[in-house]
């Protein structure tokens, strides 16, 4: 019998229980969770495809551990990124164990099975003795003996040992070590490529702290210019007003400590516009002392670039380039103005004086570094420049003689790793 209208529509609706609606949600869950792996497999599995051939893939894995081990090696032979670039070099070459050192002691060891445990360094360093004081690669047989003072099981399957030396301007180093089965000549050669190459990335390194040493010997040579004339100068330009005036010759004192502890700290080789500006006034104190009404000085500067990173002792030898060689030797008084402005990625400086001026053939000389004596600190300052920000940007320089000089100095604001 049909149920009335009526009946049929007093009826609740139904309702899914609690354990219904829980299984509903495991399930969307799962599909969704599926969903998204296989959508990450098929984009993983696309970019392998559009690698190509299995050469292809042999040389795209080959060439990311060489640059990941190659990112280990930028400070050189030291145990931290000796040890994680020699797990990439051992997947490099698929050996057993890879091992570095240098010409002390064992820095790394990688190795996996019967190999995966690190031996005496001592024992290590009596296996590479020979290459490092010949400079050429051995190939070591593993006698019983010696497998076992390398932790290695006495009859085990690893038979012999490459060792490749690591030079840099052709003395060794240090070495590379391997261990393998069978020492093929393919492996052989393919071990003296990786110590080439990790040779080569050595040979970088070397290079980077050279060039660390000869921005700091420059701002060495800086401090030395500074000393024997200024320093001079200034005590005498001091000691003219102990007597006339003490309270002057006592504040130019306390100017002059405070410009010699600047220019002679010792930490950083990075300061910022603000403090070298900071240092600069007190020089131009010092020197006004000296040149009374001489030497007139007119300052323009943005307050937004005063937090602008530059190398230490940069703008000081501009404006003492200015004073010394332009006013100076001037008849009369002069002008040095300084400014500083904001070109939006940039900051600029720039130092005009209207002194005497110099012939463009003798400032491309003294830039050149093939004129010593007057003028360092430009050429120093150029070279730090250039060092430190790229050939871009060095100093440009307008002059000419009886004409002044304009330097114009020009650095990013954004220079990550660069502390003041």
């Amino acid at each position: 019998m049909t149920p009335s209208p009526a009946i049929l529509d007093s009826m609740p609706p139904s309702v899914p229980s609690d354990s219904t609606l829980l299984l509903i949600t495991a399930v969307a869950v799962v599909i969704g969770a599926i969903a998204i792996v296989a959508a990450v497999g098929f984009r993983l599995s696309r970019s392998y495809r559009e690698l190509g051939t299995e050469a292809e893939h042999a040389t795209f894995a080959a060439l990311h551990s060489a640059a990941a081990a190659g990112r280990q090696l930028r400070n050189g032979l030291e145990p931290a990124g000796a040890l994680k670039a020699s797990k990439q070099l051992r997947s490099l070459l698929n050996c057993a164990a890879f091992a570095m050192t240098d010409d002390s002691r064992l820095l790394a060891w990688d190795g996996s099975g019967t190999a995966a445990k690190q031996p005496e360094s001592a024992v290590v360093m009596g296996l590479v003795a020979k290459a490092l004081s010949t400079g050429r690669t051995q190939v070591a047989t593993l006698e019983p003996a010696l497998r076992s003072s390398l932790g290695l099981p006495p009859d085990g399957e690893l038979k012999a040992a490459v060792i490749c030396p690591l030079k840099v301007d052709s003395r060794a180093v240090g070495c590379v070590v391997i261990l393998s089965k069978a020492p093929t000549a393919g492996l052989v050669r393919a071990t003296n490529e990786v110590a080439a190459w990790v040779s080569a990335q050595l040979e970088l390194a070397e290079l980077s702290s050279s060039r660390t040493l000869l921005a700091e010997a420059e701002v060495r040579a800086l401090r030395a210019q500074i000393s024997p004339h200024f320093i001079y100068n200034s005590l005498n330009a001091i000691a003219s007003f102990i007597n006339t005036d003490p309270q002057r010759a006592r504040d130019l004192v306390v100017e002059f400590a405070d410009f010699t502890r600047y220019s002679f700290r010792r930490h950083g080789d990075f300061t910022t516009l603000a403090e070298e500006l900071r240092c600069i006034d007190r020089y131009l104190l010092l020197e006004s002392a000296r040149f009374g009404d001489r030497l007139q000085i007119s300052l323009q500067i943005a307050p937004e670039v005063l937090s602008t990173v530059i190398p230490f002792l940069s703008l000081q030898p501009l404006v003492e380039n200015a004073v010394r060689h332009g006013i100076e030797a001037k008849v009369g008084s002069g002008l040095v103005q300084i400014s500083a402005r904001d070109l939006g990625a940039h900051t600029e400086v720039t130092i005009e004086d209207d002194g005497v001026g110099m012939d463009p053939e003798q400032l491309r000389q003294v830039l050149a570094g093939r004129q010593d004596g007057t003028h360092v600190g430009l050429r120093n300052v150029d070279a730090r420049l250039r060092q430190v920000y790229g050939d871009d940007h060095g100093l440009t320089i307008d002059t000419g003689v009886g004409h002044g000089m304009l330097i114009t100095m020009t650095v990013p604001k954004n220079q990550p790793g660069h502390d003041a």
